[in-house]
C-alpha cells in the first residue's frame, strides 16, 4: 500500500489507510536485539547490510506499509568534528559553547565520503522491499542538530541555544549543515528513498516568534534546494510539541506531510491542513504499553473518533505521535498495525 497518491483499495472495495512509525525498527523489537549481540550502535547504523536487515525486520514481522532507513539523526555532528559517540546515549567530545567554536568546526570528511553508507543502505533495502512499500530516508531538521550540538540533547529549558539564536552561533551552525545535510539527503534519494523525513524534535520548545523568525526559514531553504535537486521525492517534515499556530507559520509548498504529535487534535489538524499537506499522527505511543484488550477500545475509539469527523482520511498517513518507545510489547505492535490494517478503510 502506497502513502501517497497510489493506494490500493482492499478487498471489499474501500481504502486502507496506510501505517508506519517512527523508530519502528529499534531496541524493542527482538529482532534488533539479537542484530545488537554482536555488534554496537554505530556499527549496525554504519554497515548497509546490518542496517537494511534491521530496517526490514519490522517490515516482514509487522507488515508496515514504509520502512525507515535505520541510522541516527544525529551523524551530522560526527561529520562535523564533534566527536558523536554511544555510551549509550549520544555523547559528543565538545560542545558549540561559542561563536567561534562553529566558525573553527573541520569536518572529518566530505558530506559525500562520510554518509555513503547510507546511500548504500538505502540501494539494498530498494532490492528488498516488496514493490507496493515505501521507503523512507531521513534526517534531522538543523534546530534540533543544533540543540544537541550545543547542549547535547533538548532537554530543560535550552537556555544555551536560545542564546545561540541572538549570538551569531544559530546562523554560523546553518551555514556550515545547509550543504552537508542537503548532500545527507541526496544520498540517501539516490540510493531510492522515495521520501525524506525531516526530524524536528526540540521544535516546540521554542517560543513562536523564535520558530517563526529563526527556525522556519532555514528549514525552507534546505527544502527549497533539495525539491530543486529531486522534484519526485516527498519531504515529511515531523516537529514535536508545537501546535496550530506554528503549523499555520510553516507555508511550505516543498514540504509534502506534516508529522504531529498527540497533543494536536487530529481531525481538526486535517481538516485545516489536509488541503495544503498530508497529515501523520498521532497515536500517543505510551498506550502501545497497556494490555491489548484496554489498547484495542483506544484504538475502536480513535478510528470512530475519525470515522464520524468528516476529516479527509485521504490525506492521513496513520502513525504514532513520536516514536515506539523501549520495551513496547512487539505483541502490541503487531496487533496495532493488524488493526489498523483491517479497519481502518474509508
Amino acid at each position: 500500500m502506497g502513502l501517497f497518491n497510489d493506494r490500493k483499495k482492499t478487498q471489499d472495495g474501500k481504502t486502507g489507510v496506510p501505517v508506519w512509525f517512527m523508530r519502528q525498527a529499534g531496541r524493542y523489537h527482538q529482532h534488533y536485539q539479537n542484530i545488537k549481540k554482536d555488534s554496537d550502535f554505530m556499527t549496525m547504523c554504519k554497515t548497509p547490510q546490518l542496517a537494511c536487515d534491521i530496517t526490514m525486520g519490522p517490515i516482514e514481522e509487522f507488515h508496515f506499509d514504509a520502512a525507515i532507513l535505520f541510522s541516527d539523526l544525529l551523524f551530522p555532528l560526527e561529520q562535523m568534528g564533534l566527536g558523536l559517540k554511544y555510551a549509550p546515549g549520544p555523547k559528543l567530545d565538545k560542545h558549540l559553547n561559542s561563536l567561534d567554536i562553529v566558525k573553527n568546526l573541520s569536518p572529518l570528511a566530505p558530506a559525500k565520503e562520510f554518509y555513503h553508507f547510507q546511500k548504500e543502505a538505502c540501494e539494498l533495502l530498494k532490492k528488498a522491499l516488496p514493490q507496493d512499500r515505501t521507503l523512507l530516508g531521513f534526517v534531522g531538521a538543523p534546530w534540533t542538530l543544533y540543540t544537541y550540538g550545543v547542549d547535547g540533547g533538548h532537554a530543560g529549558n535550552l537556555i544555551e541555544p536560545k542564546k545561540g539564536l541572538f549570538d551569531g552561533r544559530w546562523e554560523a551552525f546553518c551555514d556550515f549543515l545547509f550543504e552537508n545535510l542537503l548532500t545527507e539527503m541526496d544520498l540517501q534519494a539516490q540510493g531510492g528513498a522515495d521520501a525524506m523525513c525531516m526530524f524536528d524534535t526540540a521544535a516546540g520548545e521554542c517560543a513562536f516568534e523564535e520558530y517563526r523568525d529563526y527556525i522556519i526559514p532555514q528549514i525552507k531553504k534546505i527544502t527549497a534546494e533539495f525539491k530543486r535537486r529531486h522534484p519526485d521525492v516527498k519531504i515529511i517534515y515531523y516537529s514535536k510539541l508545537t501546535h496550530t499556530r506554528y503549523l499555520e507559520a510553516i507555508e511550505d509548498d516543498h514540504i509534502d506531510v506534516l508529522g504531529v504529535d498527540w497533543r494536536m487534535d487530529l481531525p481538526a489538524t486535517l481538516k485545516q491542513f489536509g488541503k495544503d499537506y498530508m497529515i501523520q499522527g498521532n497515536f500517543d505511543p505510551a498506550l502501545l504499553h497497556l494490555p491489548w484488550e484496554n489498547l484495542e477500545q483506544k484504538l475502536k475509539d480513535w478510528w470512530q473518533l475519525m470515522e464520524s469527523s468528516d476529516a479527509p482520511l485521504d490525506r492521513w498517513i496513520c502513525g504514532l505521535g513520536h516514536g515506539v518507545l523501549q520495551k513496547t510489547p512487539e505483541q502490541n505492535v503487531f496487533k496495532t498495525v493488524q488493526f489498523i490494517h483491517e479497519n481502518m478503510k474509508y
